[in-house]
């Protein structure tokens, strides 16, 4: 196992005790010691993967400000893409055009990137398959369950929305 520093352990265990704590909801002492088990061990496995750099950046005010206003603009993205669907669905799925585009994404650093292929993957009628480099520039290669747009600029913005711009603010 790779050398390991204190605070990516510490900054890595506390993220997943609130994500133990948020999934399971069980404040019991024996669910919070299983919980903190299972993300101290977690943390000393894995950290060095997660944290290279700052172990803290998230606890700058203007960061967490960031990932909480990203939170809301995601769960409207997905509340729009849900009934989207949801009302092809109830037509009898008449209004489909599936297709794969090629969408420009202008991100820098693999976490922002990831962040914005799961966002658009988790959100109802667009799956990522690819992510791409060609000349310095990201391609994200994306499967639309409705083509509407076939440039590549314009379908962009309709599939990410203000995706991009919430995730650059956390990340950059």
């Amino acid at each position: 196992m790779p050398k390991t520093k204190l605070p990516a352990v510490v900054s890595t265990f506390c993220l997943c005790f609130v994500f133990w704590l948020l999934l399971t909801w069980s404040f019991t002492a024996q669910e919070m010691i299983a919980g903190a088990v299972v993300s101290l061990a977690v943390a000393l496995f894995t950290s060095h993967f997660f944290i290279h750099e700052d172990a803290f950046w998230l606890l700058r005010p203007a960061k967490l400000a960031a990932l909480i206003s990203y939170a809301f603009v995601f769960l409207a993205e997905l509340v729009k893409a849900n009934v989207d669907v949801a009302g092809r669905c109830f037509a009898g799925c008449k209004d489909v055009n599936p297709g794969i585009v090629k969408v420009p994404v202008d991100l820098k650093g693999d976490y922002a990137e990831d962040m914005l292929a799961n966002s658009i993957t988790l959100t109802p009628g667009t799956i990522t398959l690819d992510i791409a480099e060609q000349d310095g520039k990201t391609w994200y290669y994306i499967h639309w369950i409705d083509v509407a747009e076939t440039d590549r600029e314009k379908a962009g913005e309709l599939i990410k929305g203000r995706l991009e711009k919430e995730i650059r603010r956390i990340w950059e």
